[in-house]
């Protein structure tokens, strides 16, 4: 307790130099804790990814669809369980502004592989049975004050004309990786809209990509060389692999940020490093007399190393403390700002975790060199020092 009363005076007995680098430190931690929830948010959709599904879609680009009579023969496959498709809709709701994913797919399938996406049984019902139906997200919903019930008038971009949808359930994330800020319309709707388009009626019978639900995960690589070996050399060959791997095919687009990102964290606790050891050098070199004089009272350096790491590792730990609760509420004004740009956008215990340690070594290697050079020093040349 006495130790712990020594350090606090020590550390704030100079109260504007211990108050500017808490908060360097402060902002250093809450950027560093921000920054790493940044790139765990570009791979939200892969930690999210399952590992009994596989996706199929074209081998030339994501771009062209397949014929919808693949899906029975995917289904026909050795170790797939089920088989549903989906197809990008790309609507616009009132401005560009306003993104968010947009899926048709076929529902009955389609949620049956995917049971994070939890829907009460009555709206999952009232869904199945009207086509101008959809459901939202939990988030996105929140975001818009959609209820159910309301209706929804999207602009097609890809398919033209004013596209309305009437809202029959709202979905849950089962736990806080999946994605609720996605909206999911009946597939027929959109054939059947489509079929009415102008030489519309071949592109009805098609999908953007197949879903197939595995038995066993662990066979994953055989049945993906299956499904693509069955429309080789056709008119329309396909590229299957694991939802992981699709997901992942995308973060790379965006690889090199990402690794810019990585790196600047880095780079702001190794200059809050710097600042705090310039801190505790200023420190030990004023208090020279001080550390001398208990030597001369029989103090052992392993006393005035204490002393310096103690009070270098208390201020690391209050300016981490502060930057962690600051991070929080920091990251949901980032996520509400930056709208559906990142669905899944959580501070996760693993980043909370490295702040703490980063607050922790900044403490240790700040006192480090001056804790090496008073535990060295002359008892009589320190005397003579006048701070």
């Amino acid at each position: 307790m006495f130790l712990l009363r020594l350090l606090l005076k020590n550390a704030f007995r100079h109260r504007l130099r211990t108050s500017l680098t808490l908060v360097g430190l402060v902002v250093a931690i809450c950027a560093f804790g921000l920054l790493r929830t940044t790139v765990d948010a570009w791979y939200a959709g892969v930690d999210a990814s399952s590992s009994a599904r596989l996706v199929t879609r074209s081998a030339i680009s994501l771009t062209f669809p397949l014929p919808m009579h693949y899906a029975e023969r995917i289904k026909a496959v050795d170790g797939v369980r089920g088989v549903s498709w989906a197809n990008w809709f790309g609507g616009v709701y009132i401005t560009e502004s306003n993104f968010f994913a947009q899926f048709a797919v076929d529902a009955p399938s389609y949620l049956a592989l995917y049971p994070e996406f939890v829907i009460p049984e009555a709206q999952r019902q009232d869904f199945m049975r009207d086509l101008q139906g959809c459901v939202v997200g939990r988030k996105l919903a929140a975001k818009y004050g959609w209820k159910l019930g309301d209706s929804i008038t999207l602009r097609g971009t890809i398919y033209p004309g004013n596209w309305r949808f009437t809202i029959r359930g709202i979905y849950q994330g089962r736990d806080n990786k999946t994605d609720e800020q996605q909206m999911f319309v009946h597939w027929k709707r959109l054939a059947e809209g489509i079929r009415k388009l102008p030489g519309g009626g071949s592109m009805a019978d098609h999908a953007g990509v197949f879903v197939a639900g595995l038995k066993d995960p662990d066979d994953a690589p055989l049945v993906s060389h299956r499904i693509d070996a069955l429309f080789r050399n056709s008119n329309a060959e396909t590229l299957t692999e694991t939802e992981k791997a699709f997901q992942l095919s995308f973060v790379s687009m965006s690889e090199t940020i990402l690794l810019a990102l990585q790196a600047v964290s880095f780079i702001i606790i190794v200059i809050i490093m710097v600042v705090m050891a310039n801190t505790m050098t200023m420190t030990a070199r004023e208090r020279l007399a001080e550390y001398a004089t208990l030597r001369a009272l029989g103090f052992g350096p392993g006393f005035v190393v204490k002393l310096l790491f103690g009070e270098s590792l208390l201020i690391a730990l209050i300016g981490g403390a502060i930057g962690l609760a600051v991070t929080i509420p920091v990251a949901k004004a980032f996520m509400q700002a930056t709208g559906s740009l990142f669905p899944v956008f959580n501070v996760s215990m693993g980043t909370m975790l490295l702040q703490v340690l980063a607050a922790l070594l900044v403490g240790l290697v700040a006192a480090a060199w001056p804790a090496w050079k008073m535990s060295r020093i002359d008892i009589v040349q320190g005397l003579r020092h006048v701070a």
